[in-house]
């Protein structure tokens, strides 16, 4: 469904995903990021108890509102970096 562009160099940074390290593709946002690498599930919705995955990649729908260092954010409003602790909001916590 989604590829890297072959033709941009994305070195890997290192990141806290889920309580797990692991390296995902930089300069792009997160919500891209996770996307090129499969990861398509961006967090459980409190309503519905479903899967939702990134929908507009432009700000506008929520879908990809995760925590991004202890804060909560749109991650494809957020250009991932190195060192970064992303929480996707997979297990049973309620959102604020």
């Amino acid at each position: 469904m989604f590829k890297r562009d072959q033709h941009t160099d994305n070195e890997n940074v290192a990141v806290i995903l889920d309580g797990e390290t692991t390296n995902l593709p930089g300069n792009m946002s997160v919500a891209a990021s996770l996307l090129s690498e499969g990861r398509i599930v961006a967090k459980i919705s409190p309503a519905s108890k479903k899967p939702c995955s990134p929908h507009c990649l432009m700000g506008v729908c929520y879908e990809c509102l995760m925590e991004i260092d202890g804060v909560k954010q749109q991650a494809c409003m957020v250009e991932i970096q190195e060192g970064m602790v992303i929480n996707r909001r997979l297990g049973t916590m309620e959102e604020d």
